[in-house]
């Protein structure tokens, strides 16, 4: 069985993650999506509320049944190790992504793991960050997350427009 984490922050989920793992999905036969709890980064959205969302979101999709979602702190060699995954999944925007990835997939070759790049696709220019300024502003971003994502947005809008 082949394994891959796909590990982030999704603060929020977009469709750009969701393009990512849906062809991630046709490469393994597992693919772990990974939530990040970094202690640099504030978290917009609770890491649980986020969890919720994508496995609602993943679940009735044709290929639900090869996504495990997780939190996680620590060192993604470490999370593969537990999970026996080889592969790490990461999402490509544009050249400036590439090459902060490409020093990461160094790293963790040392470790044994393949970093597999899967580009973004149509949505490249959508970014969490963007898609919470233009929500934080009264815009429409249902275009940019899944419909449970925006949900969870909207119903915590007191804690995420601040």
């Amino acid at each position: 069985m082949t394994i891959a984490i796909y590990a982030g922050s999704f603060d929020p989920f977009t469709i750009g993650h969701l393009q990512v793992l849906t062809e991630a999905s046709y490469l393994f036969d597992k693919v772990i999506v990974a939530i990040a709890n970094n202690a640099d980064k504030k978290r917009r959205i609770d890491s649980q509320l986020t969890l919720s969302a994508i496995e609602d979101t993943v679940s009735d999709l044709s290929y639900g049944s090869k996504i495990e979602v997780i939190r996680f702190e620590g060192l993604i060699a470490d999370l593969a190790n537990e999970n026996k995954a080889d592969y790490l999944i990461r999402g490509i925007r544009n050249g400036i992504d590439y090459e902060y990835e490409e020093n990461l997939a160094r790293i963790n070759e040392s470790f044994g793991l393949k970093t597999i790049y899967i580009r973004a696709g149509s949505l490249s220019h959508v970014s969490s960050s963007m898609v919470m300024e233009l929500y934080k502003y009264g815009r429409d971003i249902s275009s940019y997350v899944p419909p449970s994502v925006l949900k969870v947005i909207n119903e915590n809008c007191d804690v995420i427009c601040k």
